[in-house]
């Protein structure tokens, strides 16, 4: 019981560091495309080194290096889209459109995997949608960072449709580091093509501060205590904490932002309907699919 306790307040604790994520995007005054370029470079680095030092092969067969190389640039453009959306609004209203990552997850996943959409995906979908509206309704001076936030997670649904097949074969540590190289090489080719390494890759104190604590704790250490801790929990309790990801980050931005985060309460109420659908929608699958298997059971 001690390490299960141990286990869900160790994902509790990666849920918040990711949640601060979006603090330090809006905290770090260079643009999106070059605090990614940083971000997932530092990263990479710091993979590297933990590789090295722990001593594990993060050798993979050319195919699977080129298919997760690719991917890597989809993550990229994810990160630039969310922290475009940040700098565009606010680290609520990004926050809160990245939670529609489950209104394209459960409409694509079905047409990458070759199956039908469930009738509970469908409500779920709507349900959504029409969170989203009210925020468009009510918060019309963001549209920018509202329709960069949503493209943002449907990145964000492709990737993590692409990662489920990619984990069945590789490590999601090795995995994560193929894919900040990934972008790191794409972000770079995008950056000497249009002259982005001209201007805007100098860093004040407090950047590099924002940065190196960013790149470190919020993506490689979160991430690898995350998968740590996965192993030992159930899928079922996983989703469920991570879907409280957007809820620590908008109270975490009230506190650090005060009344530059506070909202209309048609945001709120969007808010509220996409949250409360996310959070909710693991809890609703797992008692309809515990239904089918009682259904399925023999009884002796």
């Amino acid at each position: 019981m001690k390490l299960k306790i141990s286990n869900v307040l160790i994902l509790h604790f990666t849920v918040l560091i990711w949640g601060f994520t979006g603090i330090l995007g809006a905290l770090i005054s260079i643009n999106e495309v070059h605090l990614v370029w940083y971000r997932v470079g530092i990263a990479a680095i710091t993979l590297y080194l933990y590789f090295k030092i722990k001593g594990v092969n993060f050798r993979i067969p050319k195919d699977e290096f080129i298919r997760i190389f690719i991917t890597g640039g989809i993550v990229g453009l994810h990160w630039i889209l969310f922290f475009g959306s940040i700098k565009a609004s606010t680290v609520s209203v990004g926050i809160v459109c990245l939670s529609s990552l489950t209104l394209f997850t459960a409409l694509l996943e079905p047409l990458f995997k070759a199956k039908s959409i469930s009738f509970l995906e469908i409500c779920i979908g709507m349900l959504i949608i029409l969170g989203v509206y009210m925020i468009f309704k009510f918060e019309t001076q963001y549209k920018i960072g509202i329709l960069m936030g949503i493209s943002s997670a449907f990145c964000a649904s492709i990737f993590s449709i692409i990662n489920s097949k990619l984990i069945k074969k590789n490590s999601a540590t090795v995995i994560t580091f193929y894919e900040m190289s990934g972008a790191f090489f794409w972000i770079s080719l995008y950056l000497l093509l249009s002259g982005g390494f001209n201007s805007g890759l100098k860093l004040n104190t407090k950047d590099f501060a924002y940065l190196m604590l960013l790149s470190t704790v919020c993506t490689s250490f979160a991430y690898v205590l995350g998968v740590g801790v996965m192993k030992e929990l159930t899928a079922f309790r996983v989703a469920l904490v991570t879907n409280l990801e957007p809820i620590y980050g908008i109270v975490l931005a009230l506190i650090i932002f005060g009344k530059t985060e506070q909202m209309t309460s048609g945001f709120y109420t969007g808010a509220s309907i996409i949250l409360g659908t996310v959070f909710m929608y693991p809890i609703i699958k797992s008692k309809i699919e515990k239904r089918k298997l009682s259904k399925r059971t023999p009884l002796y």
